[in-house]
């Protein structure tokens, strides 16, 4: 018999709508190259334009961590948020700036799928968060990356058959998620970096007088020549730990979520009275 999963955060109507709305922050973020006019007030900034919205995505994952710890983000899982996060920022100073080389995402990826969408956002976050403190890697660039940090490892918790697809099935489904979320990735933090660069590349830099198919080529060419390669050695090394570590790390993470009972509550009793009431 299949045991139920256990997620150690539950996604209640407050954490939903917390999530969305910083998720529909994000996307206008990431994306305000292509969503504003070129008469737009943004593009008349657009070099001060990434920096406002870093700072309100700081604001909003704020609350969204905060809200999902507030709907079942209890001890146990706070520990265990605690564990992985640390594992994977240690993780991504290994191979660093080398052919893409980063093999936190892997455990992004198995984390998020033993352990839920909502636990997966806080743990993408903070373990972005986390390195970022560790590699002296904080500048306007890190709201976005903890937000879509948080995005893909939420990907993995939201992949069908949570509780039924196991063995090699699973890890194809796991494999083939994180070569393309690890394009995803790349290409979104491509369009959070690419309005900073101005004039220093004007072939492929952002217009902002430009129309959206104009903008649309330059940033496909910027993407092609400057990221191309990491982000194909990001999602090779990703699906090849999956395939090799997956098995071993599923079953501890799983094990681990099974001895923690993250869903059952604790409760005291009264001691019990002897015979004589005392």
């Amino acid at each position: 018999m299949t045991m139920p999963r256990r997620r150690p955060v539950h996604l209640g109507p407050r954490s939903l709508a917390a999530l969305a709305l910083v998720s529909a922050v994000g996307v206008i973020a990431f994306g305000w190259p292509f969503l504003a006019p070129p008469t737009s007030a943004l593009n008349a900034h657009s070099q001060d334009a990434p920096w406002l919205f870093a700072g309100l995505l700081v604001l909003l994952v704020a609350v969204v961590a905060a809200t999902i710890s507030e709907s079942g983000l209890g001890a146990k899982a706070v520990a265990m948020l605690g564990v992985l996060a640390a594992t994977g920022a240690a993780l991504r100073p290994i191979g660093a700036g080398t052919a893409g080389i980063e093999p936190m995402f892997f455990l992004m990826v198995l984390s998020g799928r033993v352990l839920g969408p909502g636990f997966g956002f806080v743990l993408g976050s903070v373990t972005m968060f986390a390195s970022a403190l560790l590699t002296g890697g904080v500048g306007p660039w890190m709201p976005f990356q903890m937000l879509a940090m948080g995005w893909f490892t939420m990907g993995a918790g939201l992949l069908p058959g949570g509780d039924r697809l196991r063995g090699r099935a699973e890890l194809a489904l796991l494999a083939a998620y994180g070569f393309v979320a690890a394009f995803v990735y790349g290409t979104a933090m491509n369009m959070a970096g690419w309005p900073f660069m101005g004039a220093l590349a004007s072939g492929v830099a952002f217009d902002p007088d430009g129309a959206v198919p104009e903008n649309l080529a330059r940033f496909a060419a910027y993407c092609v020549a400057t990221s191309l390669g990491w982000d194909l050695g990001r999602a090779v090394v990703t699906v090849l730990l999956t395939l090799t570590l997956g098995p071993a790390v599923l079953r501890a993470l799983r094990r681990a979520t099974r001895r923690a009972a993250f869903e059952t509550a604790v409760t005291f009793e009264a001691p019990r009275k002897g015979p004589e009431g005392r």
